[in-house]
This record gives C-alpha cells, sequence and structure tokens, in this order.
C-alpha cells in the first residue's frame, strides 16, 4: 500500500484537496479527527492536561474547552510542547492502528492529512508527502474569515507550524492552492496519476 502525507499550514485548504480525494474514492485518515478521538478512548489525556495545566480549561462538566486552551498554549513553543508531548503518542498509536486496517483492506493507496505531518517527524513513515501551499497573505485571510480569530490570534498559531517554505524542502509534490478550485483540481489529478503510476511500479 502507498502511504502517501498531506499537510500545510492553517487556512492552506488541506480539506479542499482531501474532499476531493474523498469524492474521487480514496481513504482519508484525518489527524485533526484522530486528535479529537484520543481524548475520548484515551481518558488519562484529559487527566494529565489537568495536571500539568490546571482545571481552568475544563467546563462545569470536565469537558475540555479546545479554543480556549489553544489560544493559551498557541502563545508559547513551551506551552505547546508540553502539550504535544501529553498527546501526539496517542495520536501517533490511533494513527497507526488506522494505516493497519487500510492494509488489512488492501487498499493500494492511503492519504494521511495532519497539519503538522513534518512537525511531529509523521511524513518519515509515509512513502510520499503532499504539501498544500499558500502565501501568508492568503493564510491569514482565510482563517480570519473561517474561525473569526484577531490577526495576532492566527499569528501565534502560524508561527507554532513551521514555515510554509521550509515545508517545501520536505515535500515530493507541492500543490499551489492559492488560485482557482479548478486550478487546485487539475494540480492533484496531475499528482495523483503519477502516484497511480507508481503503485504500479510497487
Amino acid at each position: 500500500m502507498l502511504k502517501v502525507g498531506i499537510t500545510g499550514g492553517i487556512g492552506s485548504g488541506k480539506s479542499t484537496v482531501t474532499n476531493m480525494l474523498s469524492e474521487k474514492g480514496y481513504h482519508i485518515i484525518d489527524a485533526d479527527i484522530v486528535s479529537r478521538e484520543v481524548f475520548i478512548i484515551y481518558p488519562e489525556i484529559n487527566s494529565e492536561i489537568k495536571e500539568k495545566f490546571g482545571y481552568e480549561f475544563f467546563d462545569e462538566y470536565g469537558e475540555l474547552n479546545r479554543k480556549i486552551l489553544g489560544n493559551y498554549i498557541f502563545k508559547s513553543d513551551k506551552r505547546r510542547k508540553k502539550l504535544e508531548s501529553i498527546i501526539m503518542p496517542f495520536i501517533r498509536k490511533e494513527i497507526i492502528s488506522k494505516i493497519k486496517i487500510c492494509e488489512d483492506k488492501n487498499l493500494k493507496l492511503c492519504f494521511l492529512d495532519a497539519p503538522t505531518l513534518i512537525e511531529n517527524k509523521l511524513h518519515t513513515s509515509m512513502d510520499v508527502t503532499i504539501l498544500v501551499w499558500v502565501d501568508s497573505d492568503i493564510q491569514i485571510q482565510r482563517v480570519a474569515s473561517r474561525d473569526g480569530l484577531k490577526t495576532d490570534q492566527i499569528m501565534d498559531r502560524i508561527r507554532a507550524q513551521m514555515p510554509m517554505n521550509e515545508k517545501k524542502k520536505y515535500a515530493d509534490y507541492i500543490i499551489d492552492n492559492g488560485g482557482s478550485i479548478i486550478n487546485t483540481e487539475m494540480q492533484l489529478n496531475l499528482i495523483l496519476t503519477q502516484l497511480e503510476r507508481l503503485k504500479v511500479k510497487l
């Protein structure tokens, strides 16, 4: 099975690309969904967050307020890395498990959509890495429109990720998602054609 990682910065439009892939019938493992699922599967995560960060990020029902915690941890690399050290081992475990399921189903292609694919070294487990790229101005505009965040909050999140141009060094393919939907899909289709050929060689 060919394992393909898809990454990009916040607001780069990875979801647009993965939605296209889903519509074409490809299997997608969404790391953002996994990152929410692990809180249900592994309740010990919340216990450790309470211990390391305090109870103020939880509501009266014991539910984690991810937005408030996000605003807090993205202002400090130290806080962000501390949180990642708690959550990432569980996310990685679940991703590996989902990849194994894809292999058991004899799928020929499996895509992992992960915003921090490179930062967390998940790309080293992939056969191919695709970067969905846009310039920083477009990133800011899209996130402001989508999430209603202030510019300083957006910049905190952008700075918490590896710079987009740095990610290019790790990518086998780059999709420039700063243009039209049609242009993005044309680039994706070209990559898929090459991946299908690579799959046949394997």
